[in-house]
């Protein structure tokens, strides 16, 4: 399959923009007033383990705003979350750092900031090959049927996987699936790998051989990360709500690294796995402090961007060399993405 956006996948997400459009039309959208007069909150999450599974499965948000009407809607991937942004109907979303390098540029250039770091890629993204299919280093990849869903996270490891190894990415059969249809197709035998996170991918290890993992790549210069952004205008609308959900996911954080079985039974009913389970796939992100959160190294404080900007550009940068993008924005247009104004307030111990 051609790694470029070719008439099939235009015209795909013409038809998923023109039904978001349609459902904002009909009242299910629309900055943040729910349709119906009261004030909504609409809520983008993926089904990833992370503090914002948490969030969701504790109720702390709507505790917090009695006022709003919080929607939580599950998206597949980054690329969904921001067609569902151009057309007007989310507010807020858990998304991937190479998505939200792109959904800040050009055509796209969303009204959306950076408000929060969900985690650092770990081992809970990685390349994996299945059992049998004579894959055993990032090289072998040539010719092969690799699957991973474009414009997300995985797709830029694995871009930057094969570009490490000096593999011409133009020889390898990429394939556009969601985590679902990776794991159907997986079990047909249609694939031969995959990069991809979890838990879709904790499912495939059972048959496969992790080949390379976003840690690694993260160690090579090639961080990815989960991030928190939020429509601008919803920010501006509607200022009592970024506090609240950060002070949610600080708390959240808070959890993971001091009662690790509280999260994981939180996680765990998200993802409809066990406990257990779900703390295995928790230990295998990164998971900032709270205070962490306003580092030099990440948002920084308001009026001195931290490094996550410098982060998000040098991954534009790769999606321009890499040709899944026309120019990258410069950097004090992420600089100005970067939403540090509060922070401090809501992770200070």
């Amino acid at each position: 399959m051609p790694r470029s956006r070719g008439p099939l996948r235009i015209a795909s997400l013409a038809a998923a923009l023109g039904s978001l459009l349609a459902m904002t039309a009909c009242g299910q959208g629309g900055s943040g007033d729910g349709g119906d007069g009261g004030k909504t909150i609409r809520i983008a999450y993926q089904a990833f383990p992370s503090g914002d599974l948490i969030v969701k499965e504790k109720g702390w948000l709507e505790k917090a705003l009695p006022g709003y009407r919080v929607k939580w809607t599950k998206f597949d991937s980054g690329a969904s979350i921001n067609t569902a942004f151009v057309a007007g109907s989310v507010d807020l979303a858990a998304i991937g750092s190479s998505p939200v390098a792109r959904g800040l540029s050009a055509p796209l250039n969303i009204p959306y900031e950076v408000t929060w770091v969900l985690d650092v890629a770990g081992d809970n993204e990685a390349l994996v090959a299945r059992n049998g299919s004579t894959i055993s280093s990032v090289k072998d990849l040539e010719g092969k049927k690799v699957a991973t869903p474009f414009s997300s996270t995985s797709h830029y490891s694995l871009l930057a996987a094969l570009d490490r190894a000096g593999v011409d990415a133009s020889k390898v059969q990429l394939l556009d699936l969601e985590p679902q249809d990776i794991l159907a197709a997986w079990t047909r035998g249609d694939i031969d790998a995959t990069y991809v996170w979890l838990p879709t991918l904790e499912e495939l290890k059972k048959t496969g051989k992790v080949i390379v993992s976003s840690r690694e790549l993260a160690a090579d210069g090639k961080p990815t990360l989960d991030l928190g952004v939020a429509s601008t205008a919803f920010l501006k609308a509607h200022p009592d709500v970024l506090p609240a959900w950060r002070t949610a996911q600080a708390r959240a954080l808070d959890l993971i690294h001091d009662d690790p079985d509280a999260a994981s039974a939180s996680v765990g009913k998200q993802l409809g796995i066990s406990p257990a389970e779900a703390g295995s796939q928790l230990k295998q992100g990164i998971f900032l402090k709270p205070a962490e959160q306003a580092d030099a190294k990440w948002l920084g404080t308001p009026g001195k961007p931290g490094g996550l900007a410098d982060n998000l550009h040098s991954a534009a940068r790769f999606l321009v060399d890499q040709k899944q993008i026309d120019a990258a924005p410069d950097i004090e247009a992420l600089r100005g993405a970067i939403h540090a104004e509060g922070l401090s307030d809501a992770v200070s111990p």
